[in-house]
């Protein structure tokens, strides 16, 4: 049988607006044996308060939404939104996905009806729903709002590092093409573009391309001829162009190399393997959850954030 507030307030000997003043955050108000009390026959019972109950006593949930871009992106990002789900649960609060709403009318509608503590992007919030979330006095937590580096500009900055210092000169960029945004290519292809230029590079040519020999011979044709070094949005688009040099012919990595990016099972299973980069979910949700605890001043001092750091995984294609 489930414990009921009456419950605790019967084994405490005390009133059942006692256990809830103390249970919500205003325990200073009874001697510290009454408090220990309650939250001795909380522990006895078993008792779970009512999540309505806390929002309404303290007019936000428990609640923290992640807002999830409609864009392509691999599996890493499900081990950190997992990893991150048990994080906060340790701390009493409770993740949420939601796929990113496309007005700020929507996020309002959301915002009302789950009265959030937090919402979390992984891209910046528009003016207008900065705004917004201010207004309803919800934290807004983006990577325009935390100290550390762009991920994805890193990894853009980092792929064109590593053909460089291998001795490539002509290089390019490949986009996945998919109906849906692309979120994270820009960044990654304008820090390319960046790396490419400080070290006196030729602007790279920029290709686009779906999972498929079509989309992926039709990137090659448009490169007009081997000697390139093409960065790759990620591994599958990375598999897709060493597919397209099988059919033209083309050595790898002496006629074209390859880099991608996310080291999926199948990078490795590519022949060549492919080279490719990944980095260490367990850093990233560490370092959100930093963000998030101190937005929220939860739990005091949150110490050193954890820095993410990029891995180059050497294979066959650079």
């Amino acid at each position: 049988m489930i414990a009921t507030s009456q419950d605790v307030a019967d084994r405490a000997g005390v009133s059942r607006s006692t256990v809830s003043q103390i249970l919500n955050g205003r325990g200073e108000h009874f001697a510290a044996e009454t408090r220990a009390r309650v939250h001795q026959a909380v522990d006895e019972l078993g008792y779970e308060p009512s999540a309505a109950g806390r929002t309404l006593a303290k007019g936000s949930s428990d609640i923290v939404i992640a807002l999830i871009p409609d864009t392509t992106f691999g599996g890493n990002l499900q081990d950190i939104y997992g990893a991150l789900t048990d994080e906060l649960s340790k701390r009493g609060l409770a993740l949420v996905l939601r796929l990113s709403t496309h007005t700020s009318a929507s996020l309002d509608r959301l915002v009302i009806g789950m009265k959030p503590r937090a919402v979390l992007s992984l891209t910046p919030f528009s003016d207008d729903d900065r705004h917004l979330l201010e207004r309803r006095g919800v934290e807004a937590i983006d990577p325009e709002s935390s100290s550390h580096p762009d991920s994805n500009s890193e990894i853009g900055r980092l792929q064109a590092r590593h053909l460089i210092d291998r001795g490539y000169r002509r290089l390019a960029y490949a986009h996945l093409r998919d109906a849906r945004s692309d979120t994270f290519g820009g960044p990654r292809e304008r820090e390319f573009v960046n790396e490419c230029r400080a070290r006196d590079i030729d602007d790279p040519r920029i290709l686009t391309l779906g999972i498929n020999a079509e989309d992926a011979v039709a990137a090659l044709d448009q490169l007009g001829e081997p000697g390139f070094a093409i960065g790759c949005y990620n591994d599958d688009v990375a598999t897709a162009l060493l597919h397209a040099t099988a059919l033209r012919g083309w050595r790898v990595p002496h006629e074209l190399a390859l880099i991608g990016m996310d080291h999926t099972p199948l990078s490795r299973l590519t022949t060549p393997p492919l080279t490719t980069m990944e980095y260490d979910t367990s850093l990233v949700t560490e370092a959100t959850v930093q963000s998030i605890l101190s937005r929220l001043d939860k739990g005091g001092f949150i110490g050193a954030r954890a820095e993410v750091r990029f891995q180059l995984i050497e294979g066959g294609t650079t």
